[in-house]
């Protein structure tokens, strides 16, 4: 079976999956939720969410994810990482859109703490991954007396893709609300729980195969990447039970996923284990990766020229995407 188009190379055809991440900024429906705080994104909330709003948002959303790694996959990602949505409703409105329903998406998400109401999900191309059992892992900030205690859990979905099986864990961590400083300990702990559960499976089987994916609201070269997962630059100073972030060059050429002061952050991410780093063309193993900052997804003028173009300016809806770009990581295997 052969996923998009051939890459060749040294006589061997290759087929493509490509993984996503993209945080939707704030992907409410338009249903008050009584048990969570999602008034502000309602018909009559300080950003007037009406139903039309609602599904240009939908409809924007669609758009950038029918692009998504279509260069190299023209079905688009197998596996999509969201952050920012209310609830599995946003995500089933969604894969209908016309632009993507004839890739017949589907969904993993569990109902978290956030008091915003807003979580973590991922979609999944069936015709590629094959869910094999899904949790909600805690990430316990209560000792901190930090945001009432809580904050967004980690997905962790483990499944078949296409003959290997795959754990992936779609983070969205605490934000740096009151510094970044500051903040730092609450990522840690976030990156901890990833960190842990990602060993524990290397103890038992150093064949894991993990991508850990997120707006870890940190850059690669954070300390809640860096030392807490150990994350490495380099793919040959990687070993196989250690994890790769292919995304700390982009980050020292400066590239970014979301803009601040005119300060680029690159926030989203996804990074692998050693084990994709393989030179095995039987299995799944790391190609190339990219920020997808296409020239639509860019503010044309004003104050906020060059970032990416956003939902809303203020209270406002200016008929944007997302306050973050996409970012696309792909991976290849021999197809013959």
């Amino acid at each position: 079976m052969i996923i998009g188009p051939r890459i060749w190379a040294q006589q061997k055809n290759y087929q493509v999956a490509a993984i996503s991440f993209y945080n939707f900024e704030n992907c409410f429906d338009t249903i008050n939720d009584p048990k969570k705080m999602d008034e502000d994104f309602l018909p009559n909330g300080p950003y007037h969410y009406t139903s039309e709003v609602y599904h240009k948002k939908l409809h924007n959303l669609a758009t950038v994810i029918s692009q998504l790694g279509t260069e190299l996959t023209p079905d688009g990602p197998a596996l999509l990482g969201t952050a920012e949505i209310e609830n599995d409703r946003v995500l089933e409105d969604l894969v209908k859109q016309p632009e993507i329903a004839n890739r017949n998406y589907k969904h993993v998400w569990f109902d978290g703490p956030d008091i915003r109401s807003i979580d973590c999900g991922l979609l999944y191309n069936p015709k590629y991954f094959k869910v094999i059992y899904a949790e909600s892992l805690t990430v316990d900030i209560t000792k901190s007396g930090e945001k009432g205690g809580k904050t967004r859990d980690v997905l962790h979905v483990c499944g078949n893709l296409l003959g290997d099986t795959v754990h992936v864990f779609v983070n969205h961590w605490p934000s740096r609300r009151g510094g970044e400083a500051a903040s730092a300990p609450l990522r840690a702990i976030a990156a901890g729980v990833c960190k842990r559960v990602v060993d524990s499976l290397m103890a038992i089987n150093p064949a894991t195969k993990a991508i850990i994916m997120g707006d870890l609201n940190d850059d690669p070269t954070s300390p809640s990447i860096k030392n807490v997962l150990g994350a490495k630059e380099e793919k040959s100073q990687t070993a196989y039970n250690e994890i790769y972030n292919p995304w700390i060059k982009f980050y020292n050429k400066g590239l970014g996923t979301l803009a601040y002061q005119d300060a680029w952050g690159l926030f989203d991410q996804v990074m692998l284990t050693g084990t994709f780093l393989k030179n095995d063309d039987a299995h799944w193993r790391y190609y190339k990766a990219e920020v997808f900052n296409r020239n639509f997804l860019i503010t044309k003028t004003g104050q906020y020229k060059g970032y990416p173009h956003r939902s809303f300016d203020g209270n406002n809806w200016i008929d944007g995407y997302s306050d973050h770009f996409p970012v696309v990581l792909y991976l290849i295997k021999a197809s013959n």
